[in-house]
């Protein structure tokens, strides 16, 4: 299961509530870039699920359609669950004016840190701006978004990496109760004065799911789930076997193929994080363009090697639309595509990389009869489906037995 972050397909009917109204993160991508060139996902039907730029519809598409949020929010952690079968009754508490000082002096002694910045800030600019002052006086640069986070971002030569974690874990401690924001984010950096940059060892400490979730009904049933990149953050553990690395999209995706190589039975369940925190945010197209045409190489060569047995999902979890005004997630739909190992094996284009054998199969299907179109939970409704045999009484529906 693979969760491309921020790859949202167009706003959702309450966009507007959130100020996203007109947003979709691939299709003005595509349109920014001149046209997408992804010849594995045009082969899967990623241009069946919406017009794109350079992507024709598949005449034998896989399964394909766009997944919707039932609760509130568009950040990380409340997609991810969503996908798992936890839906928020009321939103994460978010703080537009900044943290009050009531909050802020408690994080202030459970850190040992004084706390500069204190508003709405884009990560890359919260560094640049306070990284001097931090290096001078030693104080977190604490910074939150229109998502429910608190980030807490250190210089390296003030802070070591285990320091900054352990200030965010002590954080997560006080972010309580009505404070309980879905993440505590450490943020480290390095660089001189003027070039500051992001390093390795973002860590999410998230709260708890605030229900059960598909991966529990997983693991009540004996199966492995092992969590690549922040999956492991995102639960807080809750229902994760064993969490792999997966701080850039390659480290995750080596460690999809380390995994793949080994189990035979299992969910592996994947954040590719590029296409949000690295080419999202920043409003980078051209990145996000790339990002994706690597993922789509990964998917070339992964299904030449799916078995019978195996299914594999690509979704995500909101949208970071770069082509609009700030640098927020934006509240979208997300993509489904999904082939089980048999699928993938009728259909040879799938695994091939060459351009004239996109949409061109030799037995075309109803395009109609794979469109599934449903709520995020459908997904681990259909990973406890496919991997168990059974049903769970949580949201979603099976699409797949």
């Amino acid at each position: 299961m693979l969760v491309i972050d921020a790859c949202g397909v167009g706003a959702l009917p309450d966009a507007s509530r959130y100020g996203d109204e007109g947003t979709n993160t691939l299709a003005h991508v595509a349109e920014a870039v001149g046209g997408l060139d992804l010849p594995t996902f045009a082969a899967l039907g990623l241009g069946s699920i919406l017009p794109l730029r350079g992507v024709p519809e598949a005449e034998d598409p896989v399964i394909h359609g766009r997944l919707h949020p039932l609760g509130p929010g568009k950040d990380s952690a409340c997609g991810h669950w969503e996908l798992m079968g936890v839906v928020l009754r009321e939103p994460l508490p978010t703080y537009p004016a900044g943290f009050p000082p009531d909050v802020l002096a408690r994080l202030a002694a459970a850190t040992g840190r004084e706390l500069i910045c204190n508003r709405p800030y884009d990560g890359i600019a919260a560094i640049e701006d306070f990284g001097s002052e931090h290096l001078r006086t030693g104080a977190l640069i604490a910074y939150t978004s229109q998502d429910s986070v608190l980030q807490l971002a250190a210089h390296a030569e003030r802070m070591s990496l285990a320091e900054l974690h352990r200030a965010c874990a002590a954080a997560r401690k006080v972010m309580t109760g009505e404070h309980a924001v879905g993440r505590v984010i450490a943020r480290p950096f390095a660089g001189d004065e003027g070039a500051f940059r992001r390093t390795e060892g973002r860590r999410d400490f998230s709260v708890p799911p605030p229900g059960r979730s598909y991966l529990q009904e997983l693991a009540q049933d004996g199966v492995e789930v092992h969590g690549v990149g922040k999956i492991g953050d995102l639960f807080a553990g809750v229902g994760i076997t064993e969490s792999h690395p997966g701080a850039t999209n390659a480290q995750a995706l080596s460690s999809v193929d380390g995994l793949l190589g080994e189990l035979e039975h299992g969910l592996v369940f994947v954040n590719l994080i590029e296409t949000d925190q690295v080419h999202g945010h920043r409003r980078d197209v051209e990145g996000f363009h790339r990002a994706l045409r690597e993922i789509d190489s990964h998917l070339a060569r992964r299904l030449a090697r799916m078995r019978e047995g195996d299914l594999l999902i690509v979704t995500a979890d909101h949208g970071v639309d770069p082509t609009r005004a700030g640098t927020d997630h934006t509240r979208e739909y997300a993509p489904l595509l999904a082939v089980s190992g048999e699928m993938a094996r009728r259909r040879p284009a799938l695994s091939s990389r060459a351009r004239d054998r996109v949409g061109r199969h030799t037995n075309p299907g109803d395009p109609g009869a794979l469109r599934h179109d449903g709520p995020f939970a459908d997904v681990g409704a259909t990973a406890l489906r496919w991997l168990t045999g059974r049903d769970a009484a949580l949201p979603g529906q099976a699409f797949l037995t």
